[in-house]
Parts: structure tokens; C-alpha cells; sequence
């Protein structure tokens, strides 16, 4: 019996050496659950307020995490860029890291090497990385198989790194979001979902005003525990009406060159200019999230006058990722 019972409880030779060979053929995984920032709803209201009070630490002291010292945060870039690149590269050097930008002629991903293999192995090179591109479902797919922070730099539905930076710049203008009106006028463009998703979450009341063929959906889901309000209209000045904020995007977007003149018509009653200011709450700021075309979607009047918080807004997207890239690889410091 003593035999049955030691053959029962030591492992047979060939069982351990299945085991330690399937031991080192899977890595331990210290990143089951990464944090990924996809659209903002990831975000609860006080991870919000948190990020938001951190950037503007950081914007007071720009060199003091070293956050990312010896790691490197890769950027994929499938669509052009100015602000985001620059203020992701800026802000990972200032964080003490390297940025590795990709762009997409250069990754084996252009070429066929699936999202899953891409992201398996850019998991075991950087700390995160993000993506700019038009597909929504491929960076879903990439965060779904990456071990890392994923972070979304521009996507056809979602643009929430611009978001952050309007709501810091808002902050900074005001000092509270809480109880703000801000009119976004124009095509209900990728930003202009992710303001209604971050601001309704910061407790803004976000009126968001469209022609009838450019709105945003009308069952758009709000984040669990927003706090906010969001209306939709086709009027500019009802959105207007009150409000402490004034924002617009460009009237033909990435990919909409065909139908340039066809929205040009559309939209141009949703221009803001002073007269729109003046229908706005007294203190009001316009904001936009560049590039600009004056004359079209805003007026140089505004987009260079006094009543305008747009340069600094551009300057805050390097403050506000830095604080996101803290909070995404640096769990404890959130």
C-alpha cells in the first residue's frame, strides 16, 4: 500500500518535466490586467479629477517625474500628426523615457502580421503604447492581446487624449468644471463624442449643436457615474445660449476631402465667430482643437483674438498625456 500511496503523491518523471517545460514556455504575465485608455469611459470621476489635478502639477514643474525613467512608450502613428506627436515625444522625454514612434508604412502590420502578434510584441518591448489610426476595432484588438497600457491617440469615433487637454484648459480658465455649459457647434466629430464623454463625466452640461446629416447619435452612452448633461440640437445659438464655453473641429476632416464643398455649405452657420461669443455667458472662451481654417469653422478674429484659450489648449496636451501616461504605468501614483 505504502507503494500505491508514494507512486500516488510523487509526480511521475515524465509528468515533471511536462510541467517545467510548459513553465518556461509561458512567461509569467505581471501585467494581466493593464489599463487601457480607449475612448475615456474607462475613467471614473474621481480618476478624472485626479488626472486633471495632475497635469496641472506638472505643468508647474515639467521636469519632476521621472515616471518612465529607462522604459520607452511606442506611438503608431497610421495618420498624420502635429500636435499629438509632438506632445507625446515632448512629454515621454520630459517623464525620462523614449519614444519610439511607428509609423505604418514601417510595421510589419501594413503587411499582414495580425494585431494579435503586433501587440504580444510590443507588450514584451515598452511600458504602453498608443495608436492613431481610423479603425476603432483595431485598437480594441490590439488592447484586447497587449499586457501593456494601450492609449488611444485619435480614432475614427474617439479622440479622448484631446479631451483631457480641453478639460485641463478649461479647469485652468475657470477653476471648477463642475456646472460649466460647453457648446461644442460644428460636425459631430470624433472630438466632439469624446467631450460629451469626458465632459458629462467632470459634471459639464455639454450641448452639442450639428446640422441634421453631421450629428453625433442620439443614444450615445454616457459613462457610469457621469455627472453631467448632454444635449443634442440643430441650432448654434441655442447651444450658445449661456454658455462658458465655445468649442469647434474642422468642417472637412481627414478622409472627407470628397465632400469639402458639401459640408462647407452645411456647416456654415455653425461658424463661431464674435457674434456667437456674444450669445454665450460674459467670461466665455472659444476652443479648438486645431488644425484651424479661418473663415471656415472659426474666425481669425477669434482664433487669434482675446476671447480665445486655443494656444494654450495646444500646449496642454503634453501636460495632461504626462499626467495619463503616469496614471496608466504607474498604478500606485493615482
Amino acid at each position: 500500500m505504502a507503494l500505491v500511496l508514494d507512486d500516488l503523491l510523487e509526480p511521475h518523471p515524465a509528468a515533471s518535466r511536462s510541467a517545467e517545460q510548459a513553465a518556461r514556455a509561458t512567461p509569467v504575465d505581471c501585467h494581466a490586467m493593464p489599463r487601457h485608455f480607449l475612448t475615456g469611459a474607462e475613467l471614473s470621476v474621481a480618476e478624472l479629477q485626479s488626472l486633471l489635478d495632475r497635469a496641472i502639477e506638472l505643468k508647474g514643474a515639467p521636469l519632476s517625474s521621472h515616471a518612465l525613467a529607462g522604459r520607452g512608450v511606442a506611438l503608431i502613428f497610421e495618420k498624420p500628426s502635429t500636435r499629438t506627436r509632438l506632445s507625446f515625444e515632448m512629454g515621454i522625454h520630459e517623464l525620462g523615457g523614449h519614444a519610439v514612434v511607428l509609423r505604418s508604412g514601417e510595421m510589419q502590420l501594413s503587411r499582414g502580421e495580425s494585431a494579435h502578434d503586433t501587440a504580444l510584441v510590443l507588450s514584451r518591448q515598452v511600458a504602453a503604447f498608443g495608436v492613431r489610426t481610423g479603425p476603432d476595432e483595431l485598437l480594441a484588438e490590439l488592447a484586447e492581446h497587449s499586457s501593456v497600457p494601450v492609449f488611444n491617440m485619435l480614432t475614427a469615433l474617439h479622440h479622448p487624449c484631446q479631451a483631457l487637454a480641453d478639460l485641463m484648459t478649461i479647469r485652468e480658465t475657470f477653476g471648477t468644471l463642475a456646472g460649466l455649459r460647453l457648446a461644442y457647434v460644428g460636425d459631430g466629430t470624433n472630438v466632439a463624442r469624446s467631450l460629451a464623454i469626458l465632459g458629462t463625466l467632470a459634471g459639464m452640461d455639454v450641448a452639442i449643436a450639428s446640422p441634421a446629416r453631421y450629428s453625433l447619435e442620439e443614444d450615445l452612452a454616457l459613462p457610469a457615474g457621469a455627472l453631467g448633461s448632454l444635449t443634442l440640437s440643430h441650432d448654434p445659438h441655442v447651444a450658445a445660449a449661456g454658455a462658458h464655453v465655445l468649442y469647434t473641429d474642422v468642417w472637412v476632416s481627414m478622409g472627407d476631402e470628397g465632400s469639402a464643398q458639401e459640408r462647407r455649405d452645411a456647416l456654415a452657420p455653425f461658424r463661431i465667430d464674435d457674434d456667437l461669443l456674444d450669445a454665450a455667458a460674459p467670461d466665455a472662451i472659444a476652443l479648438h482643437c486645431l488644425p484651424a481654417h479661418p473663415g471656415e469653422e472659426i474666425t481669425a478674429q477669434v482664433l487669434y483674438g482675446p476671447r480665445q484659450r486655443i494656444w494654450d489648449q495646444a500646449e496642454n496636451r503634453r501636460h495632461a498625456q504626462k499626467a495619463l501616461l503616469e496614471y496608466l504605468t504607474e498604478p500606485g501614483l493615482s
